[in-house]
Parts: structure tokens; C-alpha cells; sequence
């Protein structure tokens, strides 16, 4: 037996030259140009219209009106829970309050105690001082009985009697609070 030479393998193709792509080097970019500003000439060699005395003069100061006007209420702040509650109580109980008209009723002034309940009810209101007019003070009944409810509990050191005052004057004394 006569051994044969191995078949020869096929040989590949010729691989083509291929150069790795050449790194650019970084472009620089050149700063824009700056136009110098153009300088004027002074004021004085410049060529004006003529220009009247009158516009040269300031205006006269304008007279502002007064901040003060009748009417306001002195604003108080206040971040106290309680003095905030005091206040809600007696702006609902007033707010609901229909004043008779045709009543003089400027000098009329009724106090009512009113007791508020953890949920916010009002309730077991007693007179403290009455205005002298029926009409008027039937008005202020009416209001304590149209506001039962106010929607919110009060905070935890409340006190269980708030005393609200009903007046028609531009300054009220601050509510005070029954212990």
C-alpha cells in the first residue's frame, strides 16, 4: 500500500491592507471677531435740535393720597390656636348676624356667652348685657341660632365659653374668653 500525501488544506484569501482610520487632530475654534463699539463724539460737538428750557426742568412732585381712610379695621396677627378659634367663633356667630334697619342703633351693643363643644358646637348662649331695643336684640338670637355648627373642632386648651360682643362700632374690644 502506497500512502498517499494529506490533501493539501485550501489556503485563504490574500487578507486586503486595511490602515486602522486616522485621528483627526481637534479643529481650534477662533473666537469671533469683536467690533470695537463706536465711541461718540462729546455732547458738546454733537449737532442737537434745540431743546426747549421747559423740558429741562423736572416735573412737580405728585401728590399721593393718604393711606388712612375711615371704614378699616385694625388687623391683628396672632399664631395662638386659641385666639385663632376665638376669632372663627365670633366671625361666624357675626357674620350670620341680619342688623334691623331703621333702627339708630349706634350706641346698642349686646354680650353673649356661648358655649363651644369639642366637635365644634355652639350652644347654652347667656346674656351678659342686652342693647334695650327688642328688634335689635332678636337679630343677635336669630344669628347664634342660625350658627350651630362650625365645621371645626377646636384646638385642645380651648376654653368651654367664648364671650362675643355685637356692636356696630368701627373699633371693637377684642373678644374675651370665659374660663
Amino acid at each position: 500500500m502506497v500512502k498517499e500525501p494529506p490533501p493539501e488544506k485550501p489556503r485563504e484569501p490574500p487578507k486586503p491592507n486595511v490602515e486602522p482610520p486616522k485621528a483627526e487632530p481637534p479643529k481650534i475654534a477662533e473666537a469671533p471677531k469683536v467690533e470695537t463699539a463706536k465711541v461718540e463724539p462729546p455732547i458738546e460737538t454733537r449737532q442737537a435740535a434745540p431743546v426747549s428750557v421747559a423740558s429741562a426742568i423736572a416735573p412737580a412732585a405728585a401728590e399721593l393720597p393718604s393711606f388712612e381712610f375711615g371704614g378699616g379695621k385694625a388687623v391683628q396677627t396672632s399664631s395662638d390656636p386659641v385666639l385663632l378659634y376665638s376669632a372663627t367663633v365670633e366671625f361666624v356667630l357675626r357674620s350670620n348676624w341680619r342688623r334691623p334697619a331703621n333702627i339708630a342703633d349706634d350706641n346698642y351693643a349686646a354680650e353673649v356667652e356661648v358655649a363651644v363643644d369639642h366637635e365644634g358646637h355652639i350652644s347654652d348662649p347667656v346674656w351678659k348685657k342686652g342693647s334695650g331695643d327688642a328688634r335689635w336684640d332678636d337679630s343677635v338670637r336669630q344669628a347664634i341660632t342660625a350658627a350651630r355648627d362650625l365645621n371645626r373642632a377646636p384646638p385642645a386648651n380651648f376654653p368651654p365659653r367664648v364671650l362675643v360682643r355685637f356692636d356696630v362700632q368701627d373699633i371693637t374690644e377684642p373678644i374675651g374668653i370665659s374660663e
